[in-house]
C-alpha cells in the first residue's frame, strides 16, 4: 500500500486495485503537485468527504464524472451531488458503520466541526465526519477538519490505527498542540501526517514543529509526500 499525501487534506490511497481519494482538492490549491489531468489519468476508485467545504470537495464532481468512480460521503451531502450535480455514482452513509466495498471498508465517525451548502433553491446540512479505511491488513484515519475531542481516545480503545492525518493549522481546526494531544494521548497511531496548513494565511503552521514534539514517541514522522505502510 502506497499514501500519497498531496497537500492540504487531500491524500490518496494506492491499493492494488486502484485509488481512494479523501478531500481531493487540486484546482485552484497553491500547493498542490499533482493536476487533475495527471490525477484522471490513474485508474480511481472512490472519492471520499470528510465535509462540504469548497477546500475539500473542489474537483469531487469533475474526478467523479471522468473517472466514473464511486463518491462516498454522509447522506446529505451524497444527496447534494446527486441533486445538484447529477453524480449518480454514489454510496451515502452516515455516522458510526462501517461498509465493505470489496476490497477496503470505510468507516464514517463524527468530527467537531461546520458543515452546510446553499443555493437558490436548497439548503443541505449535516456533520462532518473522520474517516478510517481499512485495506491490505492497514488501518488509515483521516480526521478531516475537526477541533480536538476525547471521541479520539475510542480509536485507541477499540481500534489500532497505522496512519493517522490530523489537521494543524489552527483557525478552522486544531492547532500543533491540539495535534499533539490527539496523537500522543488520544490516537496513539503507529505513524502520524500533520495536514491542512500553509495552503492560505490562516492555516499557516510549522510542521516542523509539531514533527518535533512527537518525535519522542514515534521516531518517525512524514508530512509531506508519499509513505509505504
Amino acid at each position: 500500500m502506497k499514501i500519497i499525501y498531496h497537500s492540504h487534506s487531500f491524500v490518496e490511497i494506492e491499493l492494488e486495485s486502484g485509488s481512494i481519494l479523501i478531500d481531493p482538492y487540486i484546482t485552484w490549491n497553491p500547493t498542490i503537485k499533482i493536476n487533475l489531468e495527471e490525477m484522471l489519468n490513474k485508474k480511481i476508485l472512490s472519492v471520499v468527504l470528510t465535509h462540504w467545504h469548497s477546500d475539500h470537495v473542489w474537483d469531487t464532481e469533475e474526478i467523479c464524472k471522468k473517472a466514473n468512480c464511486l463518491l462516498i460521503s454522509t447522506f446529505e451531502l451524497s444527496n447534494y451531488f446527486w441533486v445538484e450535480k447529477w453524480i449518480q455514482n454514489r454510496h451515502p452513509m452516515h455516522i458510526g458503520w462501517e461498509f465493505d466495498f470489496w476490497g477496503y471498508k470505510i468507516k464514517l465517525t463524527s468530527a467537531t466541526h461546520g458543515w452546510w451548502v446553499w443555493n437558490l433553491k436548497s439548503w443541505y446540512t449535516t456533520i462532518p465526519a473522520w474517516v478510517i479505511v481499512r485495506a491490505e491488513w492497514k488501518n488509515i484515519y483521516h480526521a478531516g477538519d475537526t477541533g480536538l475531542t476525547y471521541d479520539m481516545k475510542l480509536l485507541w480503545d477499540y481500534d489500532s490505527i497505522d496512519l493517522a492525518f490530523l489537521p494543524i493549522g489552527w483557525n478552522f481546526t486544531m492547532w500543533i498542540d491540539d495535534a499533539v494531544i490527539a496523537a500522543k494521548d488520544f490516537i496513539k497511531p503507529k505513524k502520524v501526517v500533520p495536514i491542512h496548513y500553509n495552503t492560505f494565511l490562516m492555516v499557516k503552521a510549522n510542521p516542523k514543529e509539531f514533527v518535533e514534539k512527537v518525535w519522542e514517541v514515534w521516531k518517525f514522522v512524514e508530512f509531506w509526500g508519499s509513505i509505504v505502510i
